[in-house]
């Protein structure tokens, strides 16, 4: 467990939201300030222009934390369903595999 000034570091579950309104669910167990996950850059590149991209602002939010990676690890994919991220039309989480 990484520790700062002795306190335990919360592990999170977050949701990046896009300026076109998609939205990628993920994890970071270091509760990173700076880290916005790890989507497919090619599937964000395609919904963006050249312009679009000069100026370009995302927001992060942080739906869960925990002190537990095994409990961050089972969430987390609960939630890229519940909120639709691994639809498409709705964000840009390839798994798990929409189903229907």
């Amino acid at each position: 467990m990484v520790e700062i000034n002795n306190l335990p570091t919360k592990k999170i579950i977050y949701k990046i939201t896009y300026p076109n309104g998609k939205i990628y669910i993920g994890k970071d167990l270091t509760n990173s300030l700076t880290y916005f996950g790890s989507v497919n850059d090619a599937l964000v590149k395609k919904d963006f222009s050249e312009e679009q991209r000069k100026n370009f602002t995302i927001t992060k939010e942080i739906l869960f934390e925990s002190d537990s990676a095994e409990e961050v690890n089972r969430i987390e994919a609960k939630l890229i369903v519940q909120y639709g991220a691994n639809n498409p039309e709705k964000g840009y989480n390839q798994w798990p595999k929409l189903s229907g």
